[in-house]
């Protein structure tokens, strides 16, 4: 399965426990949700996944911690904020750049309609 193969079923997720739980719950709860709706979707979900770095010769175990990856091929970063910011989105980039990762979205669970909530980010994706 591609990247956005498991893009739009992530999407098609996202929306349906948005549309079904409404904005404005704590992220957790989202991430929860999401996490056993994709599995329904038969994809492999990983929760609060901590991901190594390598600064000046010196690997970092922790390095910070991806909110899901699917398949081992896309981070998802969820909030659950007023608005995002360019703060939010150079944070997904930097984790996708970082882990090796072509995909990512980050997923703002407080707006009134998901789609308005979802940016989708690349690092070096085909299309």
């Amino acid at each position: 399965m591609t990247e956005n193969e498991i893009g739009k079923r992530i999407v098609d997720g996202a929306v349906r426990i948005h549309r079904e739980l409404g904005p404005g719950l704590l992220e957790t709860v989202y991430e929860i949700s999401l996490a056993h709706e994709l599995r329904q979707r038969g994809l492999l979900v990983k929760r609060q996944v901590p991901i190594a770095i390598e600064y000046r010769g010196t690997r970092f175990d922790e390095g910070f911690r991806a909110d899901l990856i699917i398949e081992d091929k896309v981070i998802l970063e969820l909030k659950c904020v007023e608005k995002l910011t360019n703060a939010h989105k150079k944070q997904l980039l930097t984790y996708l750049r970082l882990s090796g990762i072509k995909l990512g979205y980050l997923m703002n669970f407080s707006e009134t309609l998901m789609k308005d909530g979802i940016t989708r980010t690349v690092n070096c994706l085909s299309e």
